[in-house]
């Protein structure tokens, strides 16, 4: 979801640059720094950015420049008389000095900017082509992102596969496999009778079947080997599956934990171990999935 793109334009003596830039988010959070007097652009840019982006923390900057004659300065005569009329009432009745021709000038309202005296169908034309150039802006962010969606695809079909290794190891330990469940089970059963000689027969049976509950991760190795091939479905899916593919390496780990908290063999919490590993490297690289 990283990216940046930028575009520029120029309309009636006023230049512009667009600047969008783009990183990880689990949702997606719109940030816009505009420059003054265009606030009101914000709400179509957000509507425009929300039909195309799904994920990412995404900042839009609008810098502007005015042409020197485009900002050129005027008198409000209108303002200037009424004001001059008041400052000879108050001169005439010896509460004023007589006022300077800077004095009145700097009054609010007697002197405006072009911008102030600009007529409306100049800002909508202008406004009209600040959408275009933004528009462009957003269309590169949105090729960039995909790109690097597309760049991702064998980094994540790696990972996938080095998780499907992993699981079939786990599936081939010994630890998981039945001849080694009854021999730890014979193990335990003969701790317990030694333990407890008078153990009922009912009570060392719901032991037993509680010992070969905790010790089978057949379970746990089907729900990886099923998330592997969603996984995979994804990707072939494509298109904005970053959110479904987070959860579903939150279900990754839910089920290496499980094994590892199962595993009673080193060697099979050595590939749980690496399994988790090989997991969160594969949501590190989600994270920059649409």
């Amino acid at each position: 979801m990283t990216g940046f793109a930028r575009a520029d334009g120029h309309e009636d003596g006023v230049s512009w640059i667009w600047e969008i830039k783009s990183v990880n988010g689990k949702s997606l959070d719109l940030r816009f720094r505009l420059a003054p007097g265009f606030e009101a652009l914000e709400v179509p840019l957000r509507i425009s950015m929300t039909q195309r982006l799904k994920r990412g923390a995404v900042s839009v900057t609008l810098g502007l420049t005015r042409a020197a004659f485009a900002s050129g300065l005027r008198i409000n005569r209108e303002a200037l008389a009424q004001v001059t009329a008041l400052a000879q009432e108050l001169v005439a009745q010896g509460k004023a000095a007589p006022p300077r021709a800077d004095g009145l000038i700097g009054l609010r309202g007697v002197l405006e900017s072009g911008e102030e005296a600009e007529d409306e169908a100049r800002r909508e034309r202008r406004q009209a082509a600040l959408l275009e150039s933004f528009e462009a802006a957003l269309r590169a962010l949105v090729a960039a992102r995909a790109a690097e969606g597309e760049r991702l695809i064998p980094v994540l079909e790696a990972r996938l596969a080095e998780i499907a290794q992993l699981v079939a190891a786990a599936e081939d330990s010994a630890a998981a496999q039945p001849q080694a469940l009854k021999e730890r089970l014979a193990e335990m059963v003969a701790q317990l009778l030694d333990a407890s000689p008078a153990l009922a027969p009912e009570r060392l049976a719901q032991e037993a079947a509680l010992l070969v509950a905790k010790s089978d991760i057949r379970e746990e190795l089907d729900r990886l080997s099923a998330h592997i091939v969603a996984a995979q479905e994804l990707l072939a899916e494509g298109g904005a599956v970053g959110r479904r593919f987070d959860f579903l390496c939150q279900e990754f780990n839910r089920e290496a934990n499980t094994l590892c908290s199962k595993s009673a063999d080193v060697a099979l919490t050595r590939l749980g171990l690496a399994l988790k590993a090989a997991i969160e490297q594969l949501r590190e690289q989600v994270q920059n999935l649409e």
